[in-house]
């Protein structure tokens, strides 16, 4: 039954790979992680570095807060283990997930983005200076939080380990392809004559609803391939 955890059959995949990239976009869909989609996608090559890092983070978060969740917050009755009960250091019971969900999770995107910025400032200096204050802003990102959110206790089903790492690499693949049609769209607005009342945030939010309404073309599809 453990081992069975860690598996995800073919059609869930297709499944979690069109519904988090294209029917339930975090960007679109859930109009979440605005705040680096508006700021970072006056170029392309920032927004694919900025889509790339929320990827990296999204993936490790989502894969990390699930086993938190499952042998940390869970009581050993619904996971099959808990560290804290094997320890004997508390016992776990449901208050537990819900005092500790939301301050873990933050924790450990906070970690993983300061990976993230330790590796591009050795790395990528040029696009480090390029992201500038939104890059530590990742860590505030609701984008990741959601995932991890969903990936555990506001899920409708109990999803596996692979299941609950793939939806959060693809919920970043779909962060960085919306990010990167994005800066193509700004990158040109740039070149038209855009009002001057309409430049920046109002004309890029204007854009951003109608990729919204574009993306909801795609809402059929996550039910035809279950």
């Amino acid at each position: 039954m453990v081992a069975m955890a860690y598996t995800v059959d073919i059609s869930s995949f297709f499944t979690i790979v069109i519904s988090m990239v294209f029917v339930s976009n975090f960007v679109l869909a859930r109009f979440l992680g605005l705040c680096p989609f508006i700021g970072v996608t006056n170029r392309a090559s920032s927004a694919f570095g900025m889509g790339a890092a929320v990827t990296f983070v999204m993936t490790l978060a989502s894969s990390v807060s699930w086993l938190i969740y499952r042998y940390m917050l869970l009581p050993a009755a619904d996971s099959g283990f808990n560290v804290f009960a094997a320890l004997a250091i508390i016992k776990p019971d449901a208050s537990l997930v819900l005092v500790l969900k939301t301050v873990t999770y933050i924790l450990v995107i906070a970690t993983l983005v300061q990976l993230v910025e330790l590796v591009m400032r050795r790395t990528t200096p040029k696009l480090y200076l390029a992201l500038g204050i939104y890059l530590p802003l990742i860590t505030t990102n609701c984008a990741v939080l959601g995932v991890a959110l969903l990936n555990t206790t506001d899920t409708p089903e109990v999803l596996t380990f692979a299941a609950a790492t793939l939806q959060g690499f693809f919920a970043g693949v779909g962060f960085a392809l919306v990010m990167v049609l994005m800066s193509a769209i700004r990158e040109r607005l740039d070149l038209l004559g855009v009002p001057e009342a309409m430049k920046g945030a109002p004309i890029a939010f204007i854009c951003t609803a109608l990729m919204a309404l574009a993306f909801m073309g795609f809402g059929g599809l996550a039910g035809a391939t279950r």
